[in-house]
């Protein structure tokens, strides 16, 4: 392949109508070929229109951007000729096969019919697609949809490619496996342009720029950045203080800037001032309770931006106490069997969960735990066994049922062309508020989410983390007992999802009883516990360090993420040997 040369970006800016500042403010680079670089940020930061600017999709306010010395706008046609662009909403018609949406984008780049097969073989080689060619793209799994999306990007051997968030939704086997092939590409000469909010995807780049607000923070070897943190991250301890009272109690003490979950323990982020005496003591601690660890990307990039959110849930605040026995069983799934014709979709699953637990529900794409989990709140009746909530039958008593459960989906199941206002009534008045009830908890939902200031726009021009925030506001317009949160923080920044779980712990210690399905990893880390559902069967259900420790090996302990791609080959291997 040859080298692909590089990008030039000079003084950009892109000012939209109505905004106050820049969407990107005088943004200067020079990025060059044969290594993957991450344009990393949180939501809302300008990396999309970034990438539309570099695709020539939007022409920039200001300033000079050149790609192997072409003008994206001027020489818009020329540029097309030799770069992929992989939009978040990436353009597969899901009505068509594999094959079918290969041959299509053939068509739109030119290819001339004698170069097509070997480059579909290529193609469909790489990304392990062959056994697949005649499988509509709308029933592949969201991992295989994004090697798909890759395929079709890389049809006419661009020398340049722009790939803006492709980890989203995307499990961890496969997330590892699309990174695989794209440092093989990039070790080919390609000039490649990851951008994402994802932090542990930032650390497999060979340089990062850091975009917040518009503007560049940062630029450099992430690994750089890390650095700085050393000393400055912290695991923490207390036995009989569940891990999250002792978040809480952490985050209010003026020497600690963040913190998350981490297993039973958690991780806080010292401020250049403080010192672990002073947490020690304010949060009573013995030596053996706090101690340093290595820091990671995601450490520097929060205390870069100021730190986390606050530890006090505002939204927590005006829920009414779900009061019960914490021991009473919330929902459970009995020999829970899915078939679609001869196809058994979930398998004979049974777990529990009880009043103020948060359970998580872990697996690959196209494992079962969607249809499992869609089974569990009343949306998928199952072909065998039952789905119990509130000590209920889903397939008898649903209707009942519904008005003590929350829903929040993965694709947020608000109306793209109403208001934030009319959403807000909308769904409150689905859940039976009417009259002053209604204003109430809508009033007290704006001012806990701060929607004020985009009360009157349209859903869909809000940015994703908004969109989250007002998802989550219509699914507890009700106060239910019960939570379901199906991928609730699928593409939103960390101080998004910090927020996002500040407010769900609120909830927890409230008695709200709470099942989340996600494919990131850190994430599960909040989780009581975990089911991890494998070729349509539960293949482990334990707390999130039982789970690392049966995966690990002599002399270390897991990640999350280590542990569930170990947990899902050793069954793999178990079956083989079987």
């Amino acid at each position: 392949m040859s080298n692909a040369g590089g990008m030039v970006l000079h003084q950009v800016e892109k000012h939209f109508a109505k905004q106050k500042k820049p969407a990107v403010c005088c943004f200067s680079a020079e990025i060059k070929a044969g290594g993957v670089t991450g344009l990393v940020g949180p939501d809302g930061g300008g990396k999309t229109t970034l990438m539309r600017m570099l695709a020539g999709l939007l022409k920039p306010s200001a300033g000079m951007l050149r790609i192997n010395g072409l003008d994206p706008i001027l020489q818009g046609g020329q540029l097309h000729a030799i770069l992929g662009y992989m939009p978040q909403k990436f353009g597969l018609y899901e009505d068509l096969t594999v094959m079918e949406n290969l041959t299509l984008y053939a068509e739109l780049r030119n290819v001339v019919p004698g170069e097509r097969q070997p480059m579909f073989d290529r193609l469909l080689r790489f990304t392990d697609l062959a056994r697949f060619t005649t499988r509509l793209a709308g029933k592949l799994s969201g991992g295989m949809k994004q090697k798909l999306g890759l395929a079709c990007t890389l049809v006419g051997t661009p020398q340049i490619l722009l790939l803006d968030e492709p980890g989203v939704g995307v499990d961890p086997i496969s997330r590892r496996e699309l990174w695989k092939m794209v440092h093989a590409l990039a070790d080919d000469g390609m000039l490649i342009l990851w951008s994402t909010s994802y932090l542990d995807e930032a650390e497999q780049c060979r340089e990062v720029f850091l975009m917040h607000e518009g503007e560049l923070i940062y630029h450099g070897e992430p690994g750089k950045l890390t650095q700085t943190m050393t000393g400055r991250t912290l695991l923490v301890e207390q036995p009989g203080v569940s891990h999250r009272a002792l978040l809480h109690q952490a985050l209010q003490l003026p020497a600690i800037s963040d913190g998350v979950i981490q297993g039973k323990a958690v991780r806080l982020i010292l401020k250049k001032q403080g010192s672990i005496d002073e947490v020690r003591q304010a949060l009573h601690l013995d030596e053996s309770q706090i101690k340093t660890t290595a820091p990671r990307f995601e450490d520097a990039f929060i205390d870069l931006l100021g730190g986390g959110p606050q530890s006090t849930s505002a939204l927590a605040e005006v829920m009414h106490p779900n009061d019960g026995d914490r021991q009473e069983t919330m929902i459970e799934a009995r020999n829970l069997t899915k078939r679609y014709g001869d196809f058994v979709a979930t398998d004979q699953i049974n777990f529990s969960v009880k009043r103020g637990e948060i359970f998580g529900l872990l697996g690959p794409n196209g494992a079962g735990k969607s249809t499992t989990f869609k089974m569990m709140c009343g949306l998928t009746l199952p072909s065998e066994g039952q789905a119990r909530v509130l000590n209920q039958d889903l397939k008898t008593g649903a209707g009942e049922i519904r008005q003590h459960l929350g829903y929040m989906a993965q694709k947020f199941s608000l109306y793209g062309n109403l208001t934030v206002a009319q959403n807000l009534r909308f769904f409150s008045g689905i859940y039976g508020l009417h009259g002053n009830a209604q204003r109430d908890k809508i009033a007290s939902m704006v001012k806990v989410f701060n929607f004020q200031p985009i009360y009157q726009q349209t859903t869909e021009a809000l940015p994703l983390g908004f969109k989250q925030r007002l998802a989550l506001a219509c699914a507890l317009m009700h106060e239910p007992a019960i939570l379901f949160l199906d991928e609730p923080t699928s593409g939103v920044d960390p101080l998004t999802r910090r927020e996002f779980w500040i407010h769900i712990n609120g909830m927890v210690e409230r008695g709200v009883t709470v099942m989340v399905t996600t494919h990131f990893m850190d994430e599960a880390e909040y989780c009581d516990r975990i089911g991890l559902v494998y070729r349509g069967k539960l293949i482990a259900c334990d707390t999130p360090d039982a789970l690392k420790t049966q995966a690990q090996k002599q002399g270390e302990f897991p990640t999350m993420e280590e542990a569930f791609i170990r947990l899902i080959a050793d069954y793999d291997q178990q079956g083989e040997s079987a």
